[in-house]
């Protein structure tokens, strides 16, 4: 594997996205279409769908899609309307339910397979089957421990589109790791100046002191370096040290992770909604959800060995607390970045070599938005 530090890779002479992209409303809607309702979207992470009924409901592009886990494991999403009258099914953003998701208006009741299993005063109905009414659902695939959605009627195939990732986790084990922490952020900014910053260390000496104190801010390289899934690693400077606010590991190893993934961060871009961090004692997974041309709602959650839960010997919250701390430096920057793009005197100005994945996030962002599927 050919890991390229992101100076050697250069940003080709790349210019920042014009303003339109971060502002305008015409190409926001475009985006939901041609990205996000046509696209595979991760929906969350496996581990937060428990058990049977579990659920989690996401806004994807304009669709409300209801994620739950039915009664033989099998996580699915279903278009969030009953087939009746369209109502909304589930208003929460997540929870449990029992072996039913019933309708709140006239009680259509549907199995959590998303087939209709009881209508009041069937009987009255003319030509009624109920195997024509199941709730309209979405293709689903359980991956690596993350939750993949596509909304297309003709979705690409998963397994092209998810080779290239294919074994690339597996030492941090996310599909048996657990949830210890998750925070909820309304960012005021376009979801790709988030991505953008995410991709690049750039910024890090002049924005995040404590993170440059663990982690050399030019350190690393990158493997993946084009298409839909982009990054690589950096340092960590301590040995068996971890991006924490002690500078210590605070969980348990969540793999059989020697060697150089013992002293690296990873840090990969799963397009066009996933930020994955992959520390050897946690895992860091950001979704990012586009509401409007200037705000984005990003869940981020942490994942931990199961006995990370020893609090005499564990504190995961030291990870979480950087991390938060960390991100909201981060969103802080973005919305400022998102009021200056909003200039009548903006122009796109000239990537650093140092931002290559960024230019490479732009590089696939704008293929995609000039020939969408």
């Amino acid at each position: 594997m050919t890991f390229l530090n992101s100076v050697e890779l250069g940003a080709k002479g790349q210019r920042t996205l014009p303003a339109a992209a971060y502002c305008d409303a015409t190409v926001f809607s475009q985006e939901q279409s041609a990205i996000f309702e046509s696209r595979w979207v991760v929906a969350g992470v496996a581990a937060e769908l428990a058990g049977p009924g579990a659920f989690m409901v996401k806004q994807i592009g304009k669709e409300s899609i209801l994620v739950v886990r039915d009664e033989t494991g099998t996580i699915r999403a279903h278009f969030n309307h009953c087939r009746h009258r369209g109502t909304e099914l589930c208003s929460e953003a997540s929870g449990q339910l029992r072996r039913t998701i019933q309708c709140p208006y006239h009680a259509w009741t549907y199995g959590l397979d998303g087939k209709l299993v009881g209508v009041p005063d069937e009987d009255q109905m003319e030509d009624f089957c109920r195997a024509d009414f199941g709730l309209h659902s979405a293709v689903c695939h359980e991956w690596d421990g993350l939750i993949w959605v596509n909304l297309n009627p003709q979705p690409e195939d998963f397994t092209n589109f998810i080779a290239p990732l294919v074994g690339k986790f597996t030492p941090w084990n996310l599909p048996q790791l657990v949830k210890l922490g998750e925070r909820n952020y309304d960012v005021a900014a376009n979801w790709k100046l988030i991505v953008q910053n995410y991709s690049e260390c750039y910024h890090c000496a002049v924005i995040h002191p404590g993170l440059v104190r663990l982690s050399p801010p030019k350190s690393g390289g990158n493997d993946l370096v084009e298409g839909p899934f982009l990054g690589g690693f950096m340092d960590v400077t301590e040995p068996g040290g971890s991006l924490t606010c002690s500078g210590r590991a605070c969980g348990a190893p969540v793999g059989d992770l020697t060697g150089d993934h013992s002293q690296r961060v990873y840090y990969y871009v799963l397009f066009p909604n996933v930020l994955l961090s992959l520390h050897h004692d946690y895992v860091m997974v950001h979704t990012l959800w586009p509401l409007a041309p200037d705000r984005t709602k990003i869940e981020c959650v942490w994942l931990f060995h199961e006995s990370s839960r020893d609090q005499a010997q564990w504190n995961p919250e030291e990870g979480i607390a950087f991390w938060d701390q960390t991100n909201r430096e981060d969103w802080d920057i973005c919305e400022r970045t998102q009021r200056g793009v909003s200039s009548s005197r903006y122009e796109p100005g000239p990537y650093s070599n140092r931002e290559a994945m960024a230019a490479a996030f732009d590089r696939y962002y704008l293929r995609i938005m000039q020939s969408p599927k």
